[in-house]
């Protein structure tokens, strides 16, 4: 299980360092996913599967649609910028490489039978992060919960095009020619 930890630890740094330095905030969304995915792999081979199930429904999950939703809204870019370049395969190479060495970690492992094996820790419960999730730190999940609520509103605020072109349906209206009295 250790060689899991090790594994997944350089998936999930290298596919950071894909975040950083990727020029595409698509790409760089997909390098992201992978990271998670790969620190989902570290918290089961620690002992935490909880843990590493909830990074994968709530980060690779919920929060990556999120952040999905707000590149897709924002979309930056000029109109003739806006070619469907992510849909080369070159920007496809790093991530599926990562995503292929997660799956040949977790192949070896499943063969190998060293799936229940795992580094000595403590086993993290539901119980026990529910307990201090909504307890001493209910305010900074509320918090955290308004922030992120206040980041959507901000992009999609952001993202508005103010084209004097743009039709509103109150400019759709028949303009007056003083036909009526």
């Amino acid at each position: 299980m250790e060689l899991a930890f090790y594994l997944s630890s350089l998936v999930a740094v290298l596919a950071t360092v894909g975040v950083i330095t990727g020029t595409s905030p698509v790409h760089s969304v997909v390098y992201l996913i992978v990271s998670l995915i790969a620190v989902a792999l570290v918290f089961f081979a620690l002992g935490a599967p909880f843990a590493g199930a909830l990074e994968i429904i709530i980060y690779a999950g919920a929060i990556m649609v999120l952040f999905v939703f707000v590149v897709m809204m924002l979309n930056l870019r000029g109109d003739e910028e806006r070619a469907p370049q992510w849909r080369q395969p070159l920007y496809w190479v790093g991530p599926s490489l990562l995503a292929l060495a997660l799956l040949a970690v977790l192949v070896v492992l499943i063969a190998s039978g060293e799936v229940d094996m795992t580094i000595d820790g403590e086993l993290i419960t539901a119980r026990g992060i529910g307990l201090t999730l909504f307890g001493p730190w209910l305010m900074v999940v509320e918090l955290s919960a308004l922030l992120l609520l206040a980041a959507l509103v901000t992009a999609s605020h952001v993202g508005r095009r103010n084209d004097p072109g743009h039709t509103t349906p109150a400019s759709r209206q028949a303009p007056d020619r003083g036909d009526t009295p």
